[in-house]
């Protein structure tokens, strides 16, 4: 790390924090399970031949538009603005079609599947971790996620952030620098007094670009890229702390920064 400690850790959620690739697969899944009725019999039959690892595809492809998404709006700003519970909404209707499995919802479940999100669960190491981090630090999430939603995800997971930033409070998302520099002025701080946490490293490296800090947590399928670009980033300068996959997450983080415990 630098010599000047972080004073405030800046949280990535979505699959930082909490698993929501195994949390939205057994949803679908077992939210598929019983269909109704008057589920069309071309639904109900592509439904049966559906399997676990479908699921997951399908649940991955979710996340993907969220992704471009996200990054579309980051990169212009004149494309109209929407919410991330919005996008989740409509691009289920979209991934329903794809699949050929329309109507496997009314719309009142299809928004209740859609809101899955803001019910996802931590990793195991995140609400002790947490716990650890906020004797010494200010901790907040830095999230493309609404504050609506990460309000119910601190509730459900008890990841006990102390703020809740999120990138509707500055009219963008990730990485914009809008997000990034945004929330270290609501904090009052410097750039550098800041530190990222992010198990993606486009993300930290977003952030690097705006003068914060960095700390790489390894999670299970969350890196997109590949093996070698991703091992340029521990030799670059771009990530100032990596925590590997075979270290306690969060609690790792914990004691590389000074806590004890």
């Amino acid at each position: 790390m630098s010599p000047q400690p972080p004073r405030a850790l800046l949280f990535d959620v979505f699959g930082t924090c909490v698993d929501w690739r195994t949390t939205v697969t057994n949803a679908l899944i077992k939210e598929s399970k019983t269909p109704s009725s008057d589920v069309p019999d071309g639904t109900r039959k592509r439904l049966s031949s559906m399997t676990s690892e479908d699921w997951g595809a399908f649940a991955q492809e979710w996340r993907n538009t969220y992704m471009h998404f996200v990054q579309s709006i980051a990169r212009d700003s004149s494309i109209p603005w929407k919410s991330v519970d919005q996008h989740h909404y409509d691009a289920l209707g979209e991934l329903l079609e794809k699949w050929s499995i329309t109507g496997l919802w009314n719309d009142e479940e299809r928004l209740s599947m859609s809101l899955i999100w803001h019910k996802l669960d931590p990793w195991d190491d995140s609400v002790e971790g947490m716990k650890l981090l906020n004797t010494k630090f200010t901790t907040c999430t830095l999230s493309n996620g609404n504050i609506s939603l990460l309000e119910d995800l601190r509730e459900h997971s008890n990841i006990q952030f102390k703020e809740l930033f999120s990138g509707e409070l500055f009219n963008s998302y990730k990485p914009s620098p809008k997000v990034y520099l945004g929330a270290v002025d609501r904090l009052g701080m410097k750039p550098e007094e800041c530190a990222m946490v992010a198990a993606h490293l486009k993300d930290l490296e977003a952030a690097k670009s705006c003068g914060l800090q960095t700390i790489y947590v390894e999670r299970p399928q969350e890196e997109g890229l590949s093996p070698d670009v991703a091992e340029d980033y521990k030799t670059n300068g771009l990530v100032d702390l990596w925590v590997p996959g075979d270290e306690n997450g969060f609690i790792a983080v914990a004691e590389k920064l000074g806590v004890s415990h």
